[in-house]
Parts: C-alpha cells; sequence; structure tokens
C-alpha cells in the first residue's frame, strides 16, 4: 500500500500543487487517512536566502520553548502560523508554525561549522530536547505540509494550491507497523531534502544506529526517516552523486557486480563495502526532492510500483499510471523503470528517457510513446 508521487521541471518553472493535490486523490485508496503530505521546492522566492523551518506543535510551551531556541541562535525574519483551512475529516490539527531565519553570524562563526550542519544541529536539538515539538522541514525556499488525513483532505487543509514549486512529492500513507501521527506522516524532510517512500525498510535497524554515528537522530517513529538523513549524509556531507548514492542505498547483487567489467567492479564493490550498513533492505519505492530537481527509484527486485513519465521540460513518477496522466495528460514517453535504477531528473538540464521499446500497444493513448514494460536496457539519468 501506500501511494506517491514525485514531480519535477526541468526548466525551473514553478507549478501550482492543485494539479498534485487532484493526482494524490486518484490513489485515495493506497492509504486509510491515517498519514498524508506534500513538500514543495521553490515555493518562498522571497526568502531565497533564508532557512525555512515548519514546525509542528503539540503544545503551547513547546512553542514558547522552540522560539526562545530559534531567537537565541537565529536572526529571524518572519514568524507566523502556517495559513490552513477548516476541513472535514480533519478536528484534531496541532500548532503548525513556520519560520524564515539565518544563522545568527557570530554564534555561527564561533561553532566552527558550516551553516548547514548548523541547521542540523539544530533541528536534531529541537526533535530531541523540546518535548512536543517536530521540525518538518528546514531547507531555503522549500516546505513540508503534512498530517493525519487523506491526500485531499492535507492538500485542502494546507491550500496546498496557493502554492508553486519547481518540483513537487507527495504521498499517501499506509501505517502498518509505526505510529500514525502528525510528524510521522510523509515527507520527511532535513535542509532541501524531502523524501516519501512506499513500503518498509527492514533494516531500518542498522541504518538508524549507522548514521547515528554522524550526528542523525531519529525520533519520528517510522522507517522512512532514515533514508532522508542518509541522502543528507551520502551526497552532502560525503560527496557522492546522485547516482552514486542510490546504487549505495539500492546496489546490485554481488552476483551481478561479478559480471562487470574490472572498472564498475571496482566501484561497485567499493560502493557496497563502505556503505553496506546504509544499504536499505526491503520492499520500497523512494521519491526525493531537492532544490536542483527530483530522484526517484525501487528497491532492487522491484517489489512496490513505480511507473514514470516525461511531457516536454515535466518529469513525474507515481506508484499508478493514472495519476501521471493527471499531471501529463498527453506524455511524450512512459515507461516502468528497472529495479533500482533511478530517475534522476535536474534543473537545467534536459531529461533523457531511457533506451526503450517504443512500439505503441494497441490502444494505446494518442500522443506519447508507450514502452514495452519488460525491455528497459539502461539507467534513466543525465549525466552530470
Amino acid at each position: 500500500m501506500c501511494g506517491l508521487i514525485g514531480f519535477s521541471d526541468t526548466a525551473g518553472t514553478r507549478h501550482s500543487g492543485e494539479a498534485v493535490v487532484r493526482a494524490m486523490a486518484l490513489q485515495h485508496d493506497r492509504g486509510n487517512g491515517l498519514g498524508a503530505g506534500y513538500a514543495g521546492h521553490g515555493i518562498y522566492p522571497e526568502f531565497p536566502d533564508h532557512y525555512a523551518f515548519h514546525l509542528i506543535y503539540e503544545t503551547r510551551e513547546a512553542l514558547e520553548a522552540t522560539e526562545a531556541f530559534i531567537d537565541h541562535y537565529y536572526d529571524l525574519e518572519r514568524a507566523e502560523a502556517l495559513p490552513t483551512r477548516r476541513t472535514t475529516g480533519i478536528t484534531d490539527a496541532p500548532l503548525l508554525w513556520r519560520y524564515f531565519a539565518k544563522p545568527e553570524s557570530k554564534k555561527l562563526r564561533d561553532s566552527g561549522i558550516s551553516d548547514d550542519d548548523y541547521v542540523v544541529n539544530a533541528v536534531m536539538h529541537i526533535n530531541t530536547s523540546i518535548e512536543g515539538a517536530t521540525v518538518a522541514s528546514s531547507g531555503k525556499n522549500m516546505g513540508v505540509f503534512k498530517g493525519v488525513g487523506f491526500p485531499e483532505e492535507i492538500g485542502h487543509f494546507y491550500r496546498i494550491e496557493d502554492y508553486e514549486a519547481h518540483t513537487w512529492i507527495a504521498h499517501n500513507r499506509f501505517p502498518t507497523n509505526s505510529l500514525a501521527w502528525w510528524g510521522g506522516a510523509h515527507p520527511f524532510s532535513l535542509l532541501n531534502y524531502s523524501l516519501v517512500h512506499n513500503g518498509e525498510i527492514s533494516s531500518y535497524g542498522i541504518n538508524k544506529r549507522y548514521i547515528r554515528q554522524f550526528g542523525y537522530i531519529c525520533t519520528m517513529f517510522t522507517d522512512t526517516e532514515v533514508a532522508a538523513y542518509l541522502f543528507d549524509l551520502l551526497i552532502r556531507r560525503h560527496g557522492l552523486t546522485a547516482e552514486q548514492a542510490c546504487k549505495a542505498l539500492a546496489p546490485p547483487l554481488w552476483s551481478q557486480i561479478d559480471r562487470m567489467d574490472d572498472k564498475a567492479r571496482h566501484d561497485y564493490t567499493l560502493l557496497r563495502e563502505i556503505y553496506a550498513s546504509a544499504m536499505l533492505n526491503g520492499p520500497f519505492a523512494i521519491v526525493l526532492g531537492t532544490d536542483e530537481g527530483m530522484v526517484a527509484f525501487n528497491d532492487r527486485v522491484k517489489l512496490r510500483p513505480l511507473v514514470a513519465a516525461v511531457e516536454g521540460t515535466q518529469v513525474a513518477v507515481a506508484s499508478e499510471e493514472s495519476s501521471l496522466r493527471e499531471l501529463l495528460p498527453a506524455p511524450d514517453f512512459l515507461w516502468a523503470p528497472k529495479a533500482g535504477e533511478p530517475v534522476i531528473v535536474r534543473r537545467g538540464q534536459a531529461f533523457q528517457p531511457p533506451v526503450v521499446s517504443t512500439s505503441k500497444p494497441a490502444g494505446s493513448p494518442v500522443g506519447g510513446a508507450v514502452a514495452s514494460m519488460d525491455v528497459l536496457t539502461s539507467e534513466s539519468e543525465v549525466s552530470a
């Protein structure tokens, strides 16, 4: 179960979230009303250099303690309640606020760390030390909007149609072995990364212990949180490319590596050995939103559905084709990514679909090539 969507425009054009909400509503039955959410990248162009903190508060005391912390360590430009509207089905909303701030210059200088690490430390402190406070997102020019409800309810509640973004991700949750609460809904986010997930990360325990040694603390009682932190660790801190990060998290089998040429066998062996404790086991489909675009990929045997489409400069992925066609009514190309092969979309770079058979099955819609779902021959990516 669970349903997800990712949408990104390589031209950087910003799009209203209205269509994303409609597309998620088509996956209504993939959830059970216990969690949904959206993340938009590019939604705050008036604050391009400020960190936008979205906070979920269970009590007024948590709000006051967090604001005192922010006031002490940050130069605060604006603080306000997140705009919401009365919505049928949502009756227990917590306090929802956003803050646009920059690290206080002297404290940042004295800390001896980067501004991003300064923010990560603040997020971990709030989530672990201020009871009743949860940071939903903390990146620049982006934000996460999530809660307990169906996706159409959460979209209406947060007025998602009022926001425009170059990259959207969205989720409809069906929790099976974790808590259903506002902070535990998807997306999960840290800095400019936002992530949604369908499936189960059975390696959660070892993954959580692995990232703890780098200062990341999981507090939201769901396995997906660890994947968001792993991307920050691998890409921002360790300098891996998006392709390398995906291959570290969902690497080829050893039997496949053994059949590679010398260079590829060497590279993949290093990834598997160095990041053995970061590898994600279990069935999953993941979509990552960033300020640069979008990344989507499956587990190594594709135990969760993921389909993709491109129309002009717009690329979308989803759990179901119906959602894709709500976003891209006449796709130029439609395909199902191979197991473990990432779809990587970057702003400013033309997206190149994979090399596949483009014969159109009988009855396929006019206006786009439909790829045969079982003859993919290359990774769907754009070279750096």
